[in-house]
């Protein structure tokens, strides 16, 4: 099967509305996401909105789409910037320029066709074109107990970097962080 993978646009927030409620419906949702289906469908069309338009603008959020031969969208991943300079989403900010991938999700009957892989090459992509600074990495996290996600991700390249954070809300389960480096003589520093 055939995919177009893409940048949202403004105007698409209902599909993104849909794409991440579906995604909060997953068996493998309460590890791999920080929201409730019932709090993301609790949120007024305004946030849907702002989310969408801020993605589409690119500046310090990106969100990529599969999109299959019939118009559907088969999966997503959002890139958020972080930096010394940009307010942390995720703890303390980084000292160096990176992107962190989140949000990572395929519906169950585009699984193993290849999505995420697309996905993650135009996320990093995006991420390494980013020139004002330059990005040195990119980083993402995944549940301790999500064996899938972490076969998906060592797979396309990433490795542990060893650090690991509290899973909020459950104290017992740990998120494992992964990275991919510049390969060009920018991935210096931590």
């Amino acid at each position: 099967m055939e995919y177009v993978i893409r940048a949202v646009r403004a105007w698409e927030w209902e599909s993104v509305r849909e794409i991440r409620l579906t995604a909060l419906r997953d068996p493998v949702a309460p590890m791999a996401f920080l929201e409730t289906y019932e709090h993301a469908a609790s949120r007024p069309d305004e946030f849907w909105q702002r989310r969408t338009a801020d993605a589409a603008e690119g500046r310090l959020v990106r969100q990529f789409i599969a999109e299959a031969p019939d118009g559907r969208w088969a999966g997503t991943v959002t890139v958020l910037v972080e930096g010394p300079s940009v307010e942390p989403v995720f703890g303390r900010a980084p000292a160096f320029d990176q992107t962190h991938l989140v949000g990572v999700f395929v519906r169950a009957g585009h699984r193993g066709h290849g999505v995420v892989d697309a996905l993650f090459r135009e996320a990093i992509e995006w991420s390494w074109s980013r020139s004002a600074p330059p990005v040195r990495r990119v980083r993402l996290h995944v549940h301790e107990a999500n064996a899938r996600a972490e076969a998906s991700y060592r797979r396309i390249g990433f490795v542990p970097t060893g650090r690991t954070v509290l899973l909020e809300g459950d104290p017992d389960s740990l998120e494992l962080e992964f990275e991919v480096r510049r390969r060009d003589g920018l991935a210096e520093g931590p």
